[in-house]
């Protein structure tokens, strides 16, 4: 790539970074964009993203060390891999960017977002390696949006599917794995979990509250260069939603007074 043009395309990515409208170098050097769909898709690994919990303890370990705005954020970036892997192969990923957006939009001030409601009746069958990984992925981040939403001590767990459904459709899965391991490395070391799950009671009726928690930003995921600061980071956030267009995302409610 010339060097005039790989600086306009840095310059564009510094730009757009607060905007979905970009995608990210670490997601553009997995080839994700456009690769053509060649991922194993038969019941058999269907049946494993729908229960993740198998198999994956490593992945549920990690995932335990850190706090909840953090997960979520994870949770933004992991749906953002698997939006831009099927961009141009379905138009459910309009609605995807949508759902990004209020995750994003639900770590500044959860009361402004509506809930990320998806096939509540379980209606579609998680068939069809496009349309079938993305109404796992979405069911997923439901249920992920469910717990955070009721302050459950037990969210973490449910990034896991998704986790492993992004490795697995990502056509370079050394570059996800060096990504995955560096974030959540970084994760459990500046967003560490408040808790004990060792005290939580397994009824799952206690709430947690992470309003004090600090803020996280895309950039934290898919910037390489930027500077980590509690202060960084609620800038970033809050420039991506100050450029966010509210009246066009059935998901945000910004109607509502920030709590």
């Amino acid at each position: 790539m010339p060097v005039h043009l790989s600086h306009q395309i840095r310059l564009i990515k510094i730009k757009n970074m607060r905007n979905l409208n970009n995608v990210p170098k670490v997601i553009m050097d997995s080839k994700s964009i456009g690769h053509v769909i060649d991922f194993k898709w038969t019941k058999k690994k269907i049946d494993e993203l729908l229960d993740p919990l198998e198999g994956n303890d490593v992945i549920e370990s990690l995932l335990m060390q850190i706090n909840h705005k953090a997960s979520m954020g994870l949770t933004a970036a992991l749906l953002e891999w698997i939006y831009w892997r099927f961009t141009g192969y379905t138009q459910f990923t309009t609605d995807t960017q949508k759902r990004i957006e209020a995750i994003w939009c639900s770590i500044n001030n959860r009361e402004q977002t509506n809930p990320l409601l998806f096939d509540c009746d379980f209606d579609v069958p998680a068939n069809g390696s496009v349309n079938g990984a993305l109404w796992i992925a979405l069911m997923d981040v439901r249920m992920i949006d469910v717990r955070y939403r009721k302050g459950s001590y037990l969210l973490q767990s449910e990034i896991i599917g998704l986790a492993v459904l992004a490795r697995h459709i990502t056509p370079k899965k050394k570059t996800f794995d060096k990504w995955f391991d560096s974030i959540i490395a970084d994760l459990i070391r500046l967003y560490p979990c408040q808790y004990n799950y060792d005290d939580i009671d397994e009824d799952d009726e206690a709430v947690y509250d992470s309003s004090n928690e600090s803020m996280i930003c895309r950039e934290f995921f898919f910037d390489a260069e930027f500077k980590y600061s509690k202060e960084a980071c609620e800038t970033a956030l809050h420039n991506f939603i100050d450029n966010l267009d509210v009246k066009a995302n059935p998901f945000l409610d910004f109607s509502r007074k920030a709590s």
